[in-house]
């Protein structure tokens, strides 16, 4: 079954993810290789009985954080809170996999915690002035279609055959919004927001096909 992006992927296993097919390989090696290069910090972390689901709850509260601090506290402080959620986003997989306990319930309850962080942070930028009501809107809801169709097409083993999750561009544009270029952060929403469009509607329709 093919997405009409050019790939069949009948073949892939079911996973819970919402990576496309052409980034499950590229995912699997970049949390082996953070996993080599953090296996002393995992090991530590392991042993004082941390596990991937307590760092996912770390890094949502860091990241909801980044809301209140932003808006009646300071900037700056916001934006690094932004960087430790986006830090520790990148830590529970690879702990997960060094405990061996990698699983579609832990791929799941990332992929929530990370889009709430999403939608809290693109409603405090409209909530503050810095992004318009309309292209903040459509990039939070069109964001949370791609993501919940990738992975219902992963559970049906027709994944995207490829995905853009621009989260790290948005994050990073809000420091050049706020601090270089005021108004540019609108462009980005609906530049992101067009694509993701683009691939809600390929998803949707694959879906239907495949059901």
């Amino acid at each position: 079954m093919s997405d009409g992006d050019g790939i069949t992927a009948d073949a892939l296993p079911s996973k819970v993810t919402c990576y496309s097919g052409g980034e499950s390989g590229f995912m699997d090696w970049s949390h082996d290789l953070r996993g080599r290069l953090l296996d002393p910090v995992l090991g530590v972390m392991s042993r004082i009985g941390l596990r991937a689901n307590h760092i996912t709850l770390v890094g949502l509260l860091v990241g909801l954080a980044f809301c209140p601090v932003f808006l009646w506290g300071s900037k700056g402080a916001a934006f690094w809170l932004l960087f430790l959620h986006v830090l520790f986003d990148g830590l529970d997989g690879p702990l997960a996999r060094f405990r061996r306990t990698a699983s579609n319930r832990g791929s799941f309850t990332d992929t929530m915690a990370d889009q709430l962080v999403v939608t809290a942070t693109a409603v405090t930028m409209i909530h503050a002035g810095y992004a318009g009501a309309w292209p903040g809107s459509l990039y939070v809801f069109f964001y949370f279609a791609v993501v919940a169709f990738a992975m219902v097409r992963n559970a049906l083993s027709a994944p995207y055959s490829w995905l853009f999750r621009p989260r790290f561009l948005v994050f990073s544009w809000f420091l050049v919004e706020v601090y270089w270029w005021q108004g540019s952060l609108d462009w980005i929403l609906w530049i992101a927001s067009a694509v993701l469009a683009l691939k809600t509607l390929t998803g949707f329709l694959t879906i239907r096909r495949r059901i």
